[in-house]
């Protein structure tokens, strides 16, 4: 992309000198001037680019709270193919994962695009706490530690109260958001995430 960059100022540059060298030639016709008239007409469309994908403080603020709290759920999704009894958990944390992993790297993705800072990865230890549906180390310890049933029904009780949050963060991007894309993000969190949370309560009523 760089050589075809270089290339370009080359060939403009030659056109420039070219046009000097015409016009010391002291031509009495204006014709040279006409070629001129369409250099100024690619500058109107350079500004597009800038006015695609308008984004606000609320896209921010969602982006750089989603990112830990995804990386939370997918730290507890982890945990469960070693410790998990039921199937159904260990299907369900594979989702999790399978929907959470790939939106870290897009809303990574429009935060460095925007010139915001991401989320490091250990900073939810501390700026996350308190966070909608987070999950506090000592939770995280107790579920590290469990397996069987009692991991199942702890991993479903955290997951629901994390998800609560989730939705909770996304209905609040939907409302005072302006960056579509991340709009349709929070929309999917909502119907993704309900549904799943609908049914951990089932799984948890059947115990």
């Amino acid at each position: 992309m760089n050589k075809n960059l270089i290339r370009r100022t080359a060939l403009v540059a030659v056109a420039g000198t070219a046009s000097l060298a015409l016009a010391a030639c002291g031509s009495s016709d204006d014709t040279s001037a006409g070629h001129n008239g369409h250099a100024s007409s690619p500058s109107a469309s350079a500004s597009a680019p800038a006015s695609q994908g308008q984004h606000n403080a609320a896209d921010v603020a969602f982006a750089q709270g989603m990112i830990p709290h995804h990386r939370q759920a997918v730290e507890m999704a982890d945990l469960a193919p070693t410790r998990a009894e039921s199937a159904e958990v260990k299907k369900l944390a594979d989702e999790i994962k399978k929907a959470q992993d790939p939106e870290i790297k897009t809303l990574s993705g429009w935060l460095t695009s925007w010139g915001e800072q991401v989320p490091a990865e250990g900073a939810m230890d501390h700026s996350a706490h308190g966070m909608a549906g987070m999950m506090t180390a000592e939770e995280m310890d107790k579920l590290k530690a469990s397996s069987g049933k009692a991991f199942d029904t702890a991993f479903m009780e955290m997951m629901i109260k994390h998800h609560e949050g989730a939705v909770a963060m996304a209905k609040t991007e939907k409302a005072d958001g302006s960056f579509a894309d991340a709009k349709t993000m929070a929309d999917a969190i909502i119907t993704s995430q309900t549904a799943e949370i609908a049914t951990m309560n089932n799984l948890l009523g059947k115990n």
